[in-house]
């Protein structure tokens, strides 16, 4: 398998922009009309989601082993749209017939290989991953919404009930339909470790023009049962009585998978007396954006283990730490530390360039990035919390 040749193919074909998922929507719906049902009935903001998140994870196929393991949490949450092996046949033919139509002639028997082949090693991990889940879980959870409340302008919190038991690692990201926006789901963590209850709390930020959350915001409430899929992501997530110090970088509602681990680990400490040392800093551009700053600021008093930061990056008046995140963050002490990071792309990217200009191994920075696009219409300031636009 040339990885080199399917990589290239793959940059020569995204240059055709908006006229690759149009070809390749319309292939897939006119030779298979059965799918178009697990689609939204707007494709608008659809668009080249599946078709670039699939052409890079194919192209890319010999970084597999970095990412099998969200391809196995990516399958089991596709369950919940009624996803069954023949429909990777059809995407498969899609894709190849996408290929074939923007390459020309340079799409010749062994490109077509390479691809075929590349293809078979993704979907027989997904498809092994959703056949295999299909013994213990559902294909998706019913849960009843408990309590809808405006914390902010532009942010609300939602608290919610699983009908059945919903096991999730803090730093996990589950996705949700609600009954006003059906077929359309979106990418939500926890904000909290799982409870004995099962519920589980969400931190959404409305975003100008969002479909789904100016919907969930005004219109969801009490009452209403809205449907979860199984949890994806793990870079976030450490192990139970993990001892390594930690430095989270959280921008927006980027706290939200933070504040799940930090939850795991308070338990831990009030169970066993021992904890890492953890430090987190929040960032946001406008103070009134600290939505948790007070439970933040009661743990970090009553835990000698936590220090907390409040940074704020457009208000000068403000007598805190002012500026970018990231920048702050490189500051701190990194040694021995792991990095948690968790906002918007480009405050998840110069977070990054920050902290390894500062000295930090890339390998002791931990970050969720979706290969699937589908999963992050990304809110600017909560890379994995909303995703939604």
């Amino acid at each position: 398998m040339d990885t080199v040749a399917l990589q290239r193919s793959w940059d020569e074909v995204t240059k055709h922009g908006h006229a690759v998922p149009l070809y390749f929507y319309s292939h897939l719906f006119l030779a298979h009309p059965e799918v178009r049902s697990m689609f939204p009935l707007s494709m608008a903001n659809q668009r080249d989601k599946l078709v670039s998140a699939l052409g890079r994870v194919v192209s890319h196929v010999d970084q597999i082993e970095t990412d099998e393991a969200f391809l196995q949490h990516l399958a089991r949450d596709h369950r919940k749209y009624g996803v069954i092996t023949e429909h990777y046949n059809a995407v498969g033919v899609s894709l190849c017939a996408t290929l074939q139509h923007f390459l020309g002639d340079a799409w010749d028997e062994d490109l077509a290989a390479d691809w075929a082949m590349a293809y078979q090693v993704i979907a027989r991990i997904m498809v092994e991953a959703a056949d295999m889940s299909q013994e213990t879980t559902p294909d998706f959870w019913d849960a009843d919404v408990v309590k809808v409340e405006r914390r902010m302008m532009d942010l609300t919190l939602v608290r919610l009930q699983p009908k059945r038991e919903l096991k999730f690692l803090p730093g996990q990201s589950l996705s949700m339909e609600i009954p006003q926006r059906p077929r359309m789901w979106r990418y939500f963590s926890p904000a909290n470790a799982p409870r004995q209850d099962w519920s589980i709390d969400l931190h959404v930020q409305q975003i100008d023009g969002g479909q789904v959350s100016t919907a969930l915001t005004r219109s969801l409430k009490a009452g209403d049962t809205v449907k979860l899929g199984a949890p994806v992501g793990e870079r976030l997530t450490r192990p139970e009585n993990d001892p390594t110090d930690l430095l989270m970088v959280a921008g927006g509602t980027g706290l939200a998978p933070l504040r799940g681990v930090l939850e795991q680990i308070d338990r831990e400490w009030q169970r066993f007396g021992a904890a890492p040392r953890v430090h987190l800093l929040h960032g946001v551009r406008m103070p009134w954006h600290l939505y948790d700053r007070k439970v933040l600021r009661e743990l970090a008093k009553d835990r000698p283990w936590f220090e907390y930061t409040e940074v704020v990056s457009d208000d000068p008046s403000f007598p805190g730490t002012r500026g970018k995140v990231g920048s702050i963050a490189s500051r701190q002490h990194l040694n021995g530390r792991t990095a948690m990071v968790c906002g918007g792309p480009q405050m998840v990217a110069h977070t990054l360039e920050q902290l390894t200009a500062a000295g930090m191994p890339t390998e002791q920075i931990k970050y969720e990035h979706f290969y699937y696009a589908a999963a992050s219409e990304q809110n600017a300031d909560a890379a994995l919390n909303e995703q939604v636009s």
